[in-house]
């Protein structure tokens, strides 16, 4: 080992090493107890009738997500929730004071839009869905008054009791109302909650309402919840239009939750919720989308049940809300949408137009200033780079000299650049060389402190070897007729080459008009101030009074750094789960690669400010022997962890798919599977030992790209490559259903002149049980159908096929579908069908319940024809 090798001064940096060890740790223990609410006291059932409780919310969702059934469109567990929350609604009306109006209805919505969702151009048609709503306010407001819309959805992901996602938003809902009621608080304007339900079919419900509702044209403001997981920081991830929004939130929220440089990535996450309907798509309203983060183990799983939510962060949200709510509605920016269109078109708002820049401080409280604002600050510390050399010279000042100090602070930010690089893909190396030895990938997926073992000490090795190479160079000598010593140049040059990498980052990033400027902006503000005490406050270079002279000032960014880093570096290990299985052979590296660079980069952003004053003392060779000896021992021990638990669990889609030629015939039966993250098909049955003993499996088994087949899902099927096929028996079938799905031509036009003829349809869905959605894929010379006003989504190619239409329809199954659709042509359309049911045969439901405890599936049937016309 390293450490029995000592030379001159590696005590000294072991002792700092271990010291450094010990402060981050520290600071991880905060911030853990930070992200994990450990701070908030939920409040019980019996809280005084004033305030937002927990326990009070989580009666709601115990019936919501326990004892009524899968709330899925096409299954009665969605309609028996409507009637809940409309009871639970109508109760409060009853009771409510006279200086209240409260309105309380159902609204069946129906609608067709295109939309580009997952990077895919589809055409949406739904009907039937439900709405519920709720309106409060007083007396003396009037139908037309501007009013703060809530809304959450009540239906849930396919297989999943969906009690984060979004019963919990639901129960929040339900209890905010309760204390708007009870409370002594009188809105100045109305309040109104959207139980929306069909946010799950790509936000239909949230579309139905702010296209048709009479109350759609008042709302002025809006907060949209959401969870991607079980609890932690409800973080506003967009806001906007404006920064109005933001900026009420800033003022008023009690536990601040917010981090404006989510929305510069936002766009690139696969996903999506209704605040796009209302700030975007079509609405146009000010708004906050506040979504739960943490513990994405359990997103659109079977496991996102009651039991796994993280206490107190019902309470924190409920908090937030309550005085968010009141802040939207006293506030004079308030306006319906004739107000609005008013004051944009006589450039009377005060509003600025632009998102400002924001961010919580481990939510004590909340940085927020405006881009205007922004265009100065982080300019600062790029003129301070660029003075610096010329201040330094004053006493003295000679061009040569200052021009070579420049020299040397660019020399030093091209280290520090190349420190940060060196950082990431150091980690990248060993998570490529770790799989090249190992059965499985993601070893860490269950347990992500693994990920930290095996990543953080190579990560710091590459951010130290830059500065340990640097060491056998000398920099610019005899800069001022005073001679300033090597080391002094050293250490100059090395911290301000960190701060002007910061510096210019800060810039960059604002340039290009993101909010991520924020946090750079912050480091090199922080290691300013850090430099200067240093420069005033310490006697001897090169010292360690010096390196903790250094670091005083900088706690509060580090810490920050933290928080920052591992809120995002648990965030994206969770959702490693599900981004989707790459094709073999890259596929099997890209989850390690993607956390390993995670993790460097963070480290480059905790401990980079840091590196000016630990670099020459850490940057030895006993150090970095370490390090690297301690990355090998952590990434042996490592491999032995299995990747999933019943915590944690692995994501496998599996579909009956029953091919179909009419309404009475079985073409084909089978079971296909695929996985959703980068652990194949064949890891999944070696280790699903009962599944793979199937008498209908055998043991070669085939592994085909076959997206066509998982239709039903698109475009969610693009995250699936490979899949296993094989075939079922078709008796139980043809017992269970009395007729499929079948498509029936009613009507042709033939309209010769213009070479365009029409084909009426009409799509009857037999006798399926439980249908989700129903998937149409066109193919061939269509000029326009009678969808989405007529007008035609951008064409799909699926595997690499002819140009494709396609739409999704959802609703109302035991009713026919009818549509036309027009070609140009002579040639034939070829119209593929898919309808997703989610009921399942018992031969189904016997094949998934062969499946371990650490495996979590969505298992459906599919229904697929196709038809030539």
């Amino acid at each position: 080992m390293a450490i029995f090798r000592l030379k001159s001064g590696d005590i000294s940096a072991f002792k700092l090493l271990i010291s450094l060890t010990i402060l981050y740790g520290l600071m991880s223990v905060l911030v853990y107890s930070v992200l994990h609410m450990k701070f908030i006291t939920p409040l019980a059932i019996n809280a005084p009738l004033n305030q937002f409780s927990e326990a009070r919310a989580l009666q709601h969702l115990r019936v919501l997500a326990q004892d009524i059934g899968g709330r899925q469109e096409g299954r009665p567990g969605l309609k028996q929730a409507a009637d809940y929350i409309k009871e639970q609604l109508n109760l409060l009306k009853n009771r409510a004071n006279s200086n209240l109006r409260i309105e309380v209805e159902e609204n069946m919505v129906n609608g067709t839009f295109n939309m580009m969702f997952l990077g895919h151009s589809i055409s949406l048609a739904y009907r039937a869905h439900t709405n519920v709503l709720m309106r409060i306010s007083s007396v003396n407001t009037t139908a037309f008054d501007a009013s703060v819309l809530v809304n959450g959805h009540f239906d849930s992901a396919l297989n999943s009791p969906g009690a984060a996602d979004c019963g919990s938003c639901v129960a929040s809902m339900l209890e905010l109302a309760r204390l708007i009621v009870d409370s002594d608080w009188i809105s100045p304007r109305p309040i109104i909650f959207l139980f929306n339900g069909a946010e799950e079919l790509f936000m239909l419900g949230s579309h139905g309402f702010i296209t048709t509702h009479k109350w759609c044209d008042t709302i002025g403001a809006f907060i949209n919840m959401e969870a991607s997981g079980n609890g932690g920081p409800d973080v506003v991830c967009q806001s906007g239009p404006g920064s109005w929004a933001s900026r009420v939130y800033a003022q008023s929220a009690v536990y601040p939750m917010a981090l404006s440089s989510a929305q510069d990535v936002f766009r690139i996450i696969p996903g999506d919720t209704d605040y796009r309907i209302f700030a975007q798509d079509y609405g146009n309203i000010p708004g906050l989308d506040v979504i739960f983060l943490l513990g994405g183990y359990f997103y659109h799983t079977s496991l996102d049940t009651l039991e796994r939510l993280l206490p107190g962060s019902i309470q924190a949200r409920g908090d937030n809300l309550y005085s968010v709510v009141r802040a939207f509605a006293s506030s004079s920016m308030l306006r319906n949408s004739s107000e609005r269109q008013y004051f944009e078109s006589a450039a009377q708002g005060t509003d600025d137009g632009e998102r400002a820049i924001f961010f919580d401080y481990m939510t004590w409280f909340m940085v927020y200033y405006s881009k205007s604002v922004a265009a100065v600050f982080h300019t600062l510390p790029v003129f301070v780079f660029l003075v610096a050399p010329i201040i330094l010279h004053l006493a003295n000042f000679e061009l040569r000299s200052c021009l070579k100090t420049y020299f040397d602070f660019f020399k030093g930010m091209l280290q520090h650049f190349i420190a940060i690089i060196m950082a990431i893909m150091v980690p990248m190396v060993f998570a490529v060389l770790r799989l090249l030895f190992s059965t499985h990938a993601m070893n860490w997926f269950a347990n992500p402190y693994l990920a930290f073992m095996m990543f953080v000490p190579c990560s710091v090795v590459g951010l130290l070897l830059p500065r340990y190479v640097w060491r056998c160079f000398y920099l610019s000598e005899e800069i001022s007729a005073q001679k300033m010593s090597r080391e002094t140049q050293t250490n100059e040059a090395g911290f301000y080459g960190a701060f002007g990498f910061y510096a210019l980052s800060t810039m960059v990033y604002t340039l290009a008009g993101l909010s991520g400027g924020s946090l750079t902006f912050f480091t090199s503000m922080s290691m300013l101030l850090a430099w200067i005490s240093t420069q005033f406050l310490s006697y001897r270079e090169h010292s360690l009074r010096s390196v903790v002279v250094y670091m005083l000032p900088l706690l509060p960014c580090l810490t920050y750094s933290v928080y920052f880093g591992g809120f995002i570096t648990q965030f994206l290990i969770e959702k490693m789960g599900m981004i989707g299985s790459v094709p073999p052979p890259y596929g099997y590296y890209v989850p390690d690669i993607l956390v390993a660079a995670m993790i460097g980069v963070v480290i480059g952003w905790c401990v980079g400010p840091l590196l000016p004053v630990i670099g020459d003392w850490l940057g030895r060779s006993s150090i970095m022997q370490a390090l690297l000896q301690l990355s090998v021992l952590a990434l042996a021990l490592s491999s032995g962890f299995f990747p999933y638990s019943v915590d944690a669990p692995k994501r496998v889609v599996m579909q009956h798919t029953i091919l179909t030629a009419d309404s009475m015939q079985v073409l084909d039966s089978s079971y296909v599977f695929s996985v959703v993250d980068s652990n194949s098909l064949s890891f999944l049955f070696k280790y699903a030992q009962e599944a793979s003993e199937h008498p209908q499996i055998g043991s070669e088994y085939s592994f085909q790209t076959m997206r066509d087949r998982w239709l039903a899902l698109f475009p969610v099927s693009n995250l699936l490559s490979r899949s296993l096929k094989f075939p079922v028996r078709h008796e139980e079938i043809l017992e269970k259903y009395k007729s499929f799905p079948y498509l029936s031509t009613v009507e042709r036009e033939e309209i010769s002149d213009t070479g365009i003829r029409k084909v009426h349809l009409e799509l009857n869905l037999g006798s399926l049980k439980e249908v989700w959605v129903t998937v149409l894929n066109v193919t061939g010379p269509l000029s326009g159908w009678s969808f989405a006003d007529k007008t035609l989504p951008a064409p799909e190619t699926i595997d690499g096929g002819p140009p494709s239409y396609i739409c999704r329809l959802s609703g109302a199954s035991f009713e026919k579908w009818a549509f036309w659709l027009e070609a140009n042509s002579s040639e034939p359309l070829r119209v593929e069908v898919a309808a997703l049911d989610q009921h399942l045969l018992e031969s189904a439901k016997d094949m998934k319940h062969r499946f371990p405890e650490w495996i979590d599936i969505v298992a459906y049937t599919s229904f697929m024809s196709s038809y030539t016309i």
